[in-house]
């Protein structure tokens, strides 16, 4: 699923496109605003709150949309691209200005609120880490109260709002946590390096065209640990290994070095892993 830094890249493009103009096009295909007609309305702004899009329009509505696992917002100018997207059967809404047209495909949600009512989408969400109003200190009091491991309480929405798989197991890995320990057994100041060393990340991270942890955006070379189990850790040169996390059906993959963190997964038996992707490989990326 698309994380806080590829949601906030999104929302700055969609800005820079559709901010301050009026929309011409506005077709929605979604059951519970097909008929919403938002044509001649002005974008006020487009704006990200953890996996959320906001789009604010000056007739005081907002269109809001979650990416969830495979949902993409494209832009293009007027002309064929556009018209071969509006026949595209993934196509759920299209915006367009004059000068611009975002193409909203395969996306998750799609609701039309009032601008005054966004908290009733979004107002479960914990601190946003790349939000103007990101609070740290919120955010480290939502993981010390969070009763389970800390590799769940990251990738919580309550908890704080952007952070998943990627970003979860990179900044375990950078702080030596297993994502299986305890928040209780963590401690305040471990849980006050790791909530700003996920800040840090995704920060930089959010300028970049993809996601890198490791400041390399060469294919292969994105990441300590992520999608990189069955192969030797690059700080210590243990295997690195990879297991599920959470309650079905919402659980995930985190990855993690048994020698940098301390420890095996409650499911991991310590057998051997196999690179994910290979045809040996025990799961699959997710």
């Amino acid at each position: 699923m698309p994380e806080g830094d590829t949601l906030w890249r999104t929302a700055h493009r969609l800005n820079q496109a559709l901010a301050g103009d009026a929309l011409v096009l506005a077709d929605l295909r979604w059951a519970s605003v097909a008929t919403v007609d938002l044509r001649a309305m002005t974008t006020v702004e487009v704006a990200a709150r953890g996996k959320h899009l906001l789009h604010r329009l000056d007739s005081g509505l907002t269109v809001h949309s979650h990416l969830r696992m495979e949902g993409q917002w494209r832009i293009a100018h007027p002309g064929p691209e556009t018209e071969r997207a509006l026949r595209n059967p993934d196509l759920r809404a299209a915006l367009g200005t004059e000068q611009w047209t975002a193409l909203g495909l395969r996306l998750g949600m799609l609701d039309v609120v009032p601008t005054a009512q966004e908290h009733t989408l979004v107002g479960h969400l914990g601190p946003d880490v790349l939000g103007h109003d990101w609070d740290p200190a919120r955010a480290v009091a939502n993981l010390a109260a969070y009763e389970g491991f800390v590799g769940d309480a990251l990738l919580d929405q309550r908890t704080l709002a952007g952070v998943g798989t990627f970003w979860a197991s990179e900044a375990l890995f950078a702080e030596r946590i297993l994502p299986w320990r305890r928040t209780s057994d963590v401690g305040g100041e471990r849980l006050a390096h790791l909530v700003d060393r996920i800040h840090t990340l995704m920060d930089r991270g959010k300028e970049n065209a993809a996601q890198s942890s490791t400041g390399i955006l060469r294919r292969g070379q994105e990441s300590w640990v992520h999608g990189r189990s069955g192969r030797p850790c690059r700080r210590c040169g243990d295997t690195i290994r990879v297991a599920m996390t959470g309650d079905q059906p919402r659980q995930r993959t985190l990855f993690s070095c048994p020698t940098c963190q301390g420890g095996l997964a409650p499911t991991d038996d310590g057998r051997p892993q196999a690179p994910l992707g290979s045809s040996r490989g025990s799961l699959r990326r997710r």
